[in-house]
C-alpha cells in the first residue's frame, strides 16, 4: 500500500476568543503577540518546519487581520527599503515561510472543532493525510518542533499520531486524556475531562494531530454531540474502532496554553528571556522588579 506524503495542515482560527475580551473585540486572538510576533506566526512556522507546504486557515469574517498579516505589504516594504531599515524589512519577509502557501476557508457557523476541520475538506484530497494545529497552544523546543517530531513518527508508521503531554494528576479534569497501551503509546481510548479518580492516565491531548485520510471521511458522517457541535473527539473515537492510533509524548520542551491569560503571560515572559536581543536586559529587569 502506498502512502501519500504529509504536506497539508489545518489551523482552525474561527473562534471568537472571548476569554481575552476586551482585547479581542477588534483583534483576533491569534494575532495577540508573544514578544514581537503574533501567535499564529509561530504556529505556521512550526508547520513549515515539519515539511508542510499547504496551510488551510479555517476562519471567520472577523479574522481578516490574520490573512492580511501573511499578505505582502508593498508600500511598507518599499518605505523600509528607502529608509535603509534592512532588519525590519527582513522581519516582514520572514513572516510567511518560504515554499508555504496559505489559503483560507470560512466556517459559517460555530459548530465545533470537528466541523471546523471538516470545512477544510474541499482542499484536502480523499487519499491525503493532514495535520491539525490548534493556534492557542504554543510549543517551544530548542532543537526540533513538536509537529516535526510527530511527522518523523508518521513516516515510519503511517498511522494517526496525537501529541500528548503529562499533566499533574489533580489537573486531568481540565483536559482530554488518552488511555494508552504499551511503550509505543498506542491509544485505546480518549476521555474528555475525567475526574482524577476515573482518569486512565495523566497524558493530555495538547493540540497537535496527524490524521490518516479516514478521519476526514468519518467527520462527514459524525453527528452533533456535546453542545450540539460536531466533536473531533467523537470522530477520533470512531477512527480508533477502525485503525491504530499512536500518541507522541512531547518531552524536553515547553507547552503554553495561550488561550488562558496566565499561560499567555508565561509565554511572553519565557520567550522574552530566550530572545537574543532582549533576554539579558529583560532578566535584569525582572530581578530588579519590586512591586508595592
Amino acid at each position: 500500500m502506498s502512502y501519500k506524503k504529509l504536506t497539508k495542515a489545518v489551523i482552525p482560527v474561527a473562534g471568537l476568543g472571548t476569554r481575552f475580551l476586551p482585547a479581542t473585540k477588534a483583534i483576533p486572538k491569534e494575532m495577540l503577540t508573544v514578544v514581537d510576533k503574533p501567535l499564529i506566526q509561530y504556529i505556521i512556522h512550526e508547520a513549515a518546519e515539519a515539511g508542510i507546504t499547504d496551510i488551510i486557515l479555517v476562519t471567520h469574517s472577523s479574522k481578516g487581520a490574520i490573512e492580511n498579516h501573511f499578505d505582502k505589504h508593498y508600500e511598507l516594504e518599499a518605505e523600509l527599503e528607502i529608509r535603509g531599515k534592512k532588519d525590519r524589512l527582513e522581519s516582514l519577509k520572514e513572516i510567511t515561510p518560504k515554499g508555504v502557501r496559505i489559503v483560507s476557508v470560512r466556517q459559517p457557523e460555530a459548530l465545533g472543532l470537528g466541523h471546523a476541520i471538516l470545512c477544510a475538506s474541499p482542499i484536502i484530497a480523499d487519499n491525503e493525510p493532514f495535520a491539525v494545529l490548534l493556534p492557542d497552544v504554543l510549543m517551544h523546543h530548542s532543537v526540533k518542533g513538536c509537529l516535526a517530531q510527530m511527522t518523523e513518527q508518521y513516516r515510519k508508521m503511517h498511522t494517526s499520531v496525537v501529541a500528548l503531554e503529562a499533566v499533574p494528576d489533580d489537573q486531568v479534569e481540565k483536559y482530554g486524556i488518552a488511555a494508552v497501551k504499551g511503550p509505543d503509546l498506542r491509544i485505546v481510548e480518549l476521555v474528555e475531562k475525567p475526574k482524577p479518580a476515573d482518569a486512565p492516565s495523566n497524558l493530555s491531548v495538547v493540540g497537535r494531530y496527524i490524521f490518516t485520510p479516514r478521519l476526514m471521511e468519518i467527520l462527514k458522517t459524525t453527528k452533533p454531540g456535546a453542545g450540539g457541535e460536531i466533536q473531533l473527539t467523537d470522530a477520533m473515537d470512531e477512527l480508533l474502532n477502525e485503525e491504530v492510533m499512536f500518541g507522541f509524548e512531547f518531552k524536553n520542551g515547553q507547552t503554553y496554553d495561550c488561550g488562558d491569560k496566565l499561560g499567555y503571560l508565561q509565554a511572553n515572559v519565557e520567550y522574552a528571556l530566550r530572545d537574543k536581543a532582549l533576554g539579558k536586559g529583560f532578566k535584569a529587569y525582572l530581578k530588579s522588579l519590586k512591586l508595592s
